[in-house]
């Protein structure tokens, strides 16, 4: 039956600042009305300075999100968000949820539950998914949203979310400084600063590419998103560009053969506090062993060249892992996608501890590299390449 809308949107507006909110939505339009924005999404988030309360917005281009003090400051934003003529609001609270329409004639239909706790999944299923970063964010209407790619962007920042400690905010004195290595079209890029910046961290980012088209276009994107201001781009090769000042997080994902070196000698070079690097191919390890004997008695690991090239991958990110060991690194290699989906689906992360390393990860290494004869690049380049920092 419908309701007075000035009683139902009390309602509302007593459950956004109520502290029991988990999340709310508005979105659509009341006939012959049009809100400033399209979608409205509200959560409370626990930052440094204290509780606050998150709202995203978007105008169907670019979104926008802030993050505002319980009291006055919520209060306003609240009256705001409630005199916009949204056609329907969608509220959860720990203890109920409420489903308010818009109808033609101005009333409010409403449906009330009670919130029930998530029942176990039936035997032989996986529960729904729960995604880091809602598949209807407005960030894939720009990037793309096919089901690979939100798989793969929910796989990254997962990694990503492991890699960082609970709290990043307080290992730093200013904003969390992002540079994305070799980032390409860069959907991975604004994915990572969209999850970054909803935790209510102050992110500034940069992605390098090579190409001058490709900075051009994720610069205008970044512009079409309104993150200009936080989210630029440069051309230049992954050793050479000018990237100030030295980050904190390290991202190089995919890129190929030994550009994954060159990124991750840099990011040691910066003395980054994480990295996250998956590697593509694995051509230089490869090459070298087809030149040498292995050592007996693994001569059938590199007899067959399927076999070798597999194991070339292998060895090469051990030796990657090893040597970010022996420059102050705790170093993992870990799945990054399902291998359903991709046969390229590791990841390295990393996460510096200033640690010196011991003589038995010293000799571990150095037994490794020589018992197969060959010299990884990314030693050549840790050993070649002038201080970033």
């Amino acid at each position: 039956m419908p309701e007075p809308l000035d009683s139902a949107l009390a309602e509302v507006r007593s459950m956004l600042l109520g502290p029991a909110l988990t999340r709310a939505v508005a979105a659509g339009r009341r006939r012959g009305l049009r809100p400033s924005v399209v979608r409205a999404e509200l959560r409370p988030v626990a930052l440094k300075a204290g509780p606050r309360l998150q709202i995203a917005t978007s105008d169907g281009a670019r979104p926008y999100t802030r993050n505002v003090a319980p009291g006055p400051e919520a209060h306003v934003a609240v009256e705001a968000l409630l005199a916009e003529p949204f056609g329907n609001w969608h509220v959860e609270t720990a203890d109920s949820t409420l489903q308010l329409r818009v109808t033609k004639s101005g009333e409010a239909q409403v449906h009330r539950t009670a919130a029930a706790r998530p029942a176990a999944a039936p035997a032989g299923h996986d529960r729904a998914k729960e995604y880091l970063l809602d598949p209807g964010d407005p960030i894939f209407t720009e990037i793309g949203g096919s089901a690979a790619k939100r798989r793969q962007v929910d796989a990254f920042l997962r990694a990503l979310a492991a890699t960082l400690p609970a709290e990043p905010a307080r290992e730093l004195t200013g904003p969390l400084r992002v540079v994305d290595l070799g980032c390409g079209n860069a959907y991975l890029t604004f994915a990572a600063y969209r999850y970054l910046a909803q935790l209510g961290l102050d992110v500034e980012l940069v992605g390098v590419d090579v190409r001058e088209d490709q900075r051009r276009r994720n610069t205008e994107l970044a512009e079409r998103l309104g993150w200009a201001e936080r989210v630029r781009f440069v051309a230049g090769t992954i050793a050479d560009a000018v990237v100030e000042p030295a980050p904190d997080l390290v991202l190089a994902l995919h890129a190929c053969d030994t550009a994954t070196d060159e990124a991750l000698a840099r990011a040691v070079r910066w003395g980054a506090r994480w990295v996250l690097a998956a590697p593509c191919c694995h051509h230089d390890i490869a090459a070298q062993l087809r030149t040498r004997p292995a050592p007996a008695p693994y001569e059938l690991l590199t007899r067959q060249g399927i076999l070798r090239e597999r194991f070339a991958d292998v060895l090469t990110d051990a030796l990657r892992a090893g040597l970010l060991r022996l420059h102050g690194y705790r170093a993992e290699v870990v799945e990054f996608v399902d291998s359903a989906h991709t046969p390229r689906n590791l990841l390295i992360r990393a996460r510096r501890t200033d640690s010196a390393p011991t003589d038995a990860q010293r000799t571990e290494y150095r037994e490794l590299v020589a018992q197969w004869q060959v010299t990884p690049r990314l030693e050549t380049l840790l050993t070649q390449l002038p201080p970033d920092r």
